[in-house]
């Protein structure tokens, strides 16, 4: 070993601000083409009307039970068609709640990605609890009322 050699890693650790930037936005284009596409074929596709293509719940198609995203691919074509109030009918939870947190993490993984920085939204114990128990009350609300 000669002079000025070091034993330690010539590198940093971990992928570079450029190399995540460049993921994110790898990533985020491939997720927009996929949602482009999939909102393409949804809006010609009305979930209200029987017969149609689309993936069937499978919690619904193994119990009869309503589980707390049901209604999310007819709240979807309803948004997209201006009709908020039949949205917020056939999934208010996941309207309510479910929309803003998701838009939330999205954006601030992109925002942290193009930044040059990693972002994973982690729960608490706590955190989890409070998700698991408005789905388990949503999912009971919707079977025992309506």
């Amino acid at each position: 070993m000669s002079t000025g050699e070091s034993w330690g890693p010539a590198e940093p650790v971990g992928p570079t601000g450029a190399a995540v930037r460049r993921r994110t936005l790898r990533r985020a284009a491939l997720t927009l083409g996929v949602g482009a596409a999939g909102a393409g074929y949804l809006w010609h596709t009305d979930p209200h009307q029987p017969g149609q293509l689309l993936i069937p719940c499978p919690f619904k198609w193994i119990t009869g039970l309503l589980c707390p995203l049901c209604g999310g691919t007819r709240m979807a074509y309803d948004l997209m068609h201006g009709e908020v109030v039949t949205a917020f009918h056939d999934n208010a939870v996941l309207l309510t709640l479910g929309g803003p947190v998701v838009a939330y993490a999205v954006v601030r993984r992109l925002v942290a990605g193009l930044r040059g920085r990693e972002y994973r939204p982690r729960l608490s114990g706590r955190g989890n609890a409070v998700v698991l128990g408005i789905a388990a009350a949503w999912m009971l609300a919707r079977n025992l009322v309506g």
